[in-house]
């Protein structure tokens, strides 16, 4: 496995008034990481080619690889609750994944703790409509050799048995699994267990770390959000918080992953110093297991 850092990381620090995307990218390089995922502010779509060929080119100049392209996604309310648009929406950001130069995009499904269309408030009465979104973009992917996959986030679709489901129902080998090793937690779920489940369908993986207070005892105010039933998280430098960061790249590797493992730092410590110590962190982790 190999590590690369997404510029979601870097917060505010990637827009050209800071360090920019060349700045990032040089900042990763100095790291000591393999590669850059892109999380990406949308914009127009010409305009959109245009950035993500000029970061292909300053990846390439940096000697890293570009390993992932994270982009939104609901084919429940997005495109004003037109699926077609959705999709097609969609699609449109696989041109960018490819002009990024990645073989690997990572999408949405849906948001919230229940979405709002009407006769799909349910996860499974939703099922068969994210489904249709997930293999369209996926049969679109395919044809440009880049692979899709969902990661568990946003609540709605973020227990590994909903991403299970998500995958099984769209049975497309170029379809697979993002394992967020810190994200169960947000749905209140074991992150061993659920990796430890999705491992095998694994495509992306994200190395992120939170701390944890249980939701009966007081709210601990700025900097903390509530889990799915209530408990309290706060984002953390990879190796100081709960998750088990360890025994899921352990698991990983049991499954056979030999993909990169993203360092997605939402702590609160100076970005950098979070990012360096994350890094370093999981490498150790690395040639430990």
């Amino acid at each position: 496995m190999k590590i690369s850092v997404t510029t979601y990381s870097f917060h505010g620090l990637i827009s050209e008034d800071k360090l920019g995307m060349k700045g990032v990218i040089a900042k990763i390089k100095e790291f000591g990481a393999d590669a850059i995922e892109y999380s990406l502010a949308d914009r127009p779509h010409d305009e959109y080619m245009e950035y993500a060929k000029r970061a292909n080119a300053l990846a390439g100049e940096a000697g890293i690889d570009s390993a992932c392209f994270a982009v939104g996604a609901d084919f429940l309310n997005g495109s004003g609750g037109n699926l077609k648009d959705e999709i097609k929406r969609v699609q449109g950001l696989v041109d960018v994944a490819e002009a990024l130069g990645v073989k690997v995009m990572r999408h949405d499904t849906a948001y919230g703790f229940a979405p709002s269309v009407r006769s799909a408030r349910s996860f499974d009465c939703a099922l068969p409509r994210i489904i249709e979104g997930c293999r369209e973009v996926t049969k679109y992917a395919e044809q440009k050799g880049i692979v899709t996959c969902t990661e568990n986030h946003g609540y709605f679709a973020q227990d590994a048995e909903r991403v299970e489901k998500i995958i099984a129902g769209v049975a497309e080998d170029n379809f697979g699994s993002l394992v967020d090793f810190g994200n169960f937690l947000c749905a209140d779920g074991d992150p061993a267990k659920s990796v430890g489940l999705l491992a095998q369908y694994a495509r992306h993986a994200h190395a992120k770390d939170f701390y944890y207070k249980p939701g009966y005892l007081d709210d601990p105010g700025a900097m903390w959000f509530q889990t799915r039933g209530g408990n309290y998280l706060k984002g953390a430098i990879i190796g100081h918080g709960v998750v088990p960061v360890k025994q899921c790249l352990r698991l990983l590797k049991k499954s056979g992953y030999e993909g990169f493992v993203t360092v997605e730092y939402e702590g609160h410590e100076d970005t950098l110093t979070g990012i360096k110590v994350g890094i370093d962190n999981l490498k150790r982790f690395m040639s430990e297991i």
